[in-house]
């Protein structure tokens, strides 16, 4: 029997290519989907797959209840997804969380209940190899350049901001080296929200325009120089797909929170 996973948000981009991945893979299993719009339906058939028999439910609580599963996987909405991930962990089952939107405070909490629980979970803005390279990289230029700013791209219908991805890296950085704008924001001259976000320490400008999938840069200056670090994503959901199933193998032998897919792969960034 291999690894029984429960995909959340099933018949999204990333939930269904995910699905897809999980069903092809020897050593895992689809035990569970979770998609409300969907209900009922056969996961199968949902993703655009064969019908396998497994229907798709409306809730985290009721999917692990109707089937033994060794890991949760969220890809939901922001709305639903730190309730879900509690569910999880209050019924036994460790979590990977790649839905972005949840707050540091969020996080504190859910840290609080996989450790009184005993379980593992791996939260990242984004699951994707060349965008944890973005975060390691970015820690690392930080220590040595502490004026940055971060700028967040993703296509117009995106309803959070800053994306997982950018939002991530800018509480990360900001531990690092906080943000100290050369003109205080309360000295601006014009609209003070030009300058972007505040987000932990770390200025943050959110782009949403067609044509954009999701892209962070962040963007070090010292004076007479410049560094850009930048990850583009492109218009598949297969990136994300092999660092989110890294975790999934992993999660199941963690106690506690980790945050970000580099910690994951190269240890806590001291």
């Amino acid at each position: 029997m291999g690894l029984r996973v429960c995909v959340g948000g099933v018949t999204g981009w990333t939930g269904s290519a995910l699905a897809k991945a999980v069903i092809d893979e020897p050593d895992l299993e689809l035990s569970g989907a979770v998609a409300r719009k969907a209900e009922g339906q056969d996961v199968g058939q949902a993703i655009g797959r064969e019908a396998n028999g497994l229907a798709v439910v409306a809730s985290v609580e009721a999917a692990l209840k109707a089937s033994p599963t060794d890991v949760y996987i969220d890809y939901t909405h922001p709305g639903v997804v730190k309730d879900n991930v509690l569910t999880a962990l209050k019924l036994g089952v460790p979590a990977i969380v790649g839905t972005s939107g949840l707050t540091a405070s969020d996080y504190a909490e859910i840290a609080k209940v996989a450790d009184h629980q005993g379980l593992g979970v791996v939260a990242s803005g984004n699951f994707s190899l060349t965008a944890a390279l973005l975060q390691r990289f970015a820690l690392m230029a930080a220590q040595h350049v502490p004026d940055f700013e971060i700028i967040d791209y993703a296509k117009h219908t995106k309803p959070d901001v800053p994306s997982g991805t950018a939002n991530e890296l800018a509480e990360r950085l900001g531990k690092v080296a906080p943000n100290k704008p050369g003109v205080p924001i309360d000295k601006i001259i014009g609209p003070k929200e030009a300058r972007g976000a505040d987000v932990s320490g770390g200025r943050v400008h959110s782009v949403r325009l067609p044509g954009f999938i999701l892209s962070a840069e962040v963007i070090f200056g010292l004076y007479g120089e410049r560094l850009s670090i930048r990850h583009d994503a492109g218009s598949s959901a297969d990136p994300y797909v092999g660092g989110t199933l890294l975790a999934a193998r992993r999660v199941v032998t963690m106690k506690g929170l980790v945050r970000g897919l580099d910690n994951l792969l190269f240890g806590p960034f001291e």
